[in-house]
């Protein structure tokens, strides 16, 4: 026999439902003690970003010349000892638009040393000296023929080089917020 429900069981079944969800509705707690605010030394060691105007560029300086055995030890093995090889090509015809290489794609000079800086070798991401950096980066321009191979790259002469690329990009000049150009 079925029993007929009231509304004591209505409200019961309700309390039962509501009250996992009433907790949810308290405010969070200010701080969740776990972790705990990164020092000044932490947050300097990631602020390396370094923008197309140069903006964050370290001290140091190199040539292509410098830069060829740094390339030879730490980046053939991916990219041949010619930056020419296969997916992970990194030189090439500058007015070969179906090959994305530094010379017929990359828009700044300048995101070169920020990107080899940050991400390369991929099994130890970070790990390049700023003067290895700088010779890279200038081994790769040279590479790709934007400059000669004892030309020296540095905060000032890295800003300068002109990419073959850098008119077909747009600069993002959203201010902010959901606005579509």
């Amino acid at each position: 026999m079925r029993r007929k429900s009231n509304s004591r069981d209505l409200c019961a079944h309700f309390a039962l439902i509501a009250v996992p969800f009433a907790s949810l509705a308290d405010a969070p707690p200010e701080r969740l003690s776990i972790g705990r605010a990164a020092t000044a030394a932490e947050l300097a060691r990631w602020d390396i970003d370094v923008g197309p105007d140069g903006a964050g560029l370290p001290t140091g300086s190199a040539t292509a010349r410098d830069g060829q055995p740094v390339f030879g030890a730490k980046c053939a093995a991916c990219h041949g000892e010619d930056g020419r090889r296969g997916r992970d090509k990194l030189a090439g015809d500058a007015n070969d638009r179906d090959d994305k290489t530094i010379g017929s794609y990359w828009p700044y000079a300048t995101t070169i040393f920020d990107y080899v800086r940050r991400a390369m070798p991929p099994a130890a991401p970070g790990s390049l000296t700023d003067g290895e950096t700088f010779a890279l980066t200038a081994y790769l321009l040279f590479l790709n023929g934007l400059i000669e191979a004892d030309e020296v790259i540095d905060a000032t002469t890295l800003p300068r080089v002109e990419m073959p690329a850098r008119d077909r990009f747009v600069a993002d000049d959203r201010r902010g917020g959901n606005e579509v150009r």
